[in-house]
């Protein structure tokens, strides 16, 4: 091999070697750019339906689960709970639920999809705090002798009956929210999203 041949060999090495290395310090430097443009796993959580199973809980009982960092709560009605929302329907301020604080298939007399299951967002929407359960009907409840069940906010007094309509006369303006959501399953509820409704 002549020595004009050698030399083009290792031009070609060193070309070849210095392509390498750019192509890989660009990819290394373009990584961190290309991921700070997606989002990152916590922001997807909080803006991210959520799926509650619900195929434990009791009639009578509520859970809660975290949906864009606000309490949602799922209470499973027993008969007496969905018997109390006749008796509330002349003490509250939006009985047939006008203002939108619930998708159209949740504008019913038991604001929900299936009368049994009720999903609300567990915040007053007075100044934003959290409502305590109060179940126990009557003065057991602390509240008052002739109380149907449902929540009392403690901060300003709003009450709110088990569909989560405000009392009349309440600082709360409006009903709690419900959330969009729909069922996967019996047991599976997705909150956050609702594309059919059911």
């Amino acid at each position: 091999m002549s020595e004009e041949e050698k030399c083009d060999c290792s031009r070609r090495r060193l070309l070849a070697a210095t392509a390498a290395t750019g192509g890989a310090v660009t990819v290394a430097a373009a990584v961190p750019f290309v991921a700070s443009l997606t989002p990152s796993e916590r922001a997807k959580a909080a803006g991210a339906p959520v799926v509650a199973d619900i195929g434990k809980l009791a009639p009578g009982e509520m859970m809660t689960v975290e949906w864009r960092g606000k309490p949602v709560w799922i209470i499973r009605r027993d008969k007496t709970m969905l018997d109390s929302l006749k008796k509330t329907e002349s003490l509250v301020a939006d009985p047939k639920s006008d203002k939108d604080q619930q998708p159209a298939y949740a504008r019913n007399a038991t604001r929900s999809i299936k009368p049994e299951i009720m999903v609300m967002v567990g915040i007053c929407t007075h100044l934003g705090c959290s409502p305590s359960s109060k179940f126990t009907q009557g003065a057991e409840s602390g509240v008052s002798p002739d109380w149907a069940g449902g929540f009392l906010c403690p901060c300003h007094g709003s009450t709110f009956d088990l569909a989560g309509r405000v009392y009349q006369g309440k600082p709360a303006p409006t009903n709690l929210e419900v959330p969009p959501h729909k069922y996967l399953s019996d047991a599976l509820i997705l909150i956050g999203e609702d594309t059919k409704g059911a």
